[in-house]
């Protein structure tokens, strides 16, 4: 009867010091997600050169101007479930599966390489420094937009609602925590389009079909309803027009135009 005290008394030890680690590792994980996001380096760029044109309070307040995710049993939501069917059927075609699950991956440099054949022009930091470097911090700067209405309507994903794995599965243990709403592979698919048409807009026919096709791989994949998709190109937009506003943006976005220009000038 002692041995069964003692043992109880310990697993309850066991348990409150489980409990205590939780707020840490919710916290740790959260920086881990916050970094991922930000996808940079401290050795990408100088110590006193900031990461972004504008910070995240200076980009539009999701939660003022965005409409909340439809609720379950509305009829938006309704389509929500005919879309998941829709990309599920996509799966079928190998080629568009493959696309969808290459446009999962979130590094920049993947991103750059993706938006480099629509754009006519490779984008790298080797080939194109000034282009890399006015679209990579954009990216970065205009993604921060998304996360603070992630956090607070804190919707479920696809694939958690209906138990199914995901097309990219290594994606699952990271989202499965994250909101689905908005859609941050969207919001920086259609910045990507937004951005690179105003460097040259004679592609930006292609630029934004492709920006479209990231956006839909999303359901594709699982990780995404339809609305959030949808809600999501806007938001772009808004982030877009906002980064307008940044003196060093439009600094670094003349220097990409010139580039640009000097080395399609013989075409």
């Amino acid at each position: 009867m002692l041995i069964f005290v003692d043992m109880k008394k310990i697993l309850l030890l066991l348990t409150a010091f489980t409990l205590m680690l939780l707020p840490a590792q919710s916290q740790a994980q959260s920086k881990k997600k916050s970094a991922k996001k930000a996808d940079v380096t401290a050795s990408a760029k100088p110590a006193s050169e900031s990461l972004y044109y504008l910070t995240a309070d200076q980009l539009p307040d999701l939660l003022k101007c965005l409409p909340a995710p439809p609720d379950s049993a509305s009829f938006d939501f309704s389509r929500d479930r005919l879309r998941y069917l829709w990309g599920k059927r996509q799966r079928l075609n190998a080629e568009r599966a493959a696309q969808a699950c290459r446009d999962a991956y979130w590094k920049l440099d993947t991103l750059c390489a993706i938006f480099s054949e629509p754009f006519g022009l490779e984008i790298s930091a080797e080939k194109t420094p000034a282009i890399y470097r006015v679209f990579t911090k954009s990216i970065v700067t205009m993604g921060q937009i998304n996360m603070r209405a992630k956090a607070h309507y804190s919707r479920i994903r696809p694939f958690v609602y209906f138990d199914e794995p995901m097309l990219s599965r290594w994606e699952e243990d990271e989202l499965r925590g994250e909101g689905s709403y908005p859609s941050g592979h969207t919001v920086r698919g259609w910045s990507a389009a937004l951005l690179l048409s105003q460097i040259n807009p004679e592609a930006a026919t292609k630029l934004f079909l492709r920006g479209w096709q990231y956006g839909e791989s999303r359901v594709i994949v699982g990780a995404h309803w339809q609305s959030d998709v949808d809600a999501s190109r806007p938001v772009a937009s808004m982030a877009f027009a906002t980064l307008q506003s940044s003196a060093e943006f439009q600094k670094d976005l003349a220097e990409a135009v010139k580039e640009f220009k000097k080395l399609t000038s013989g075409r």
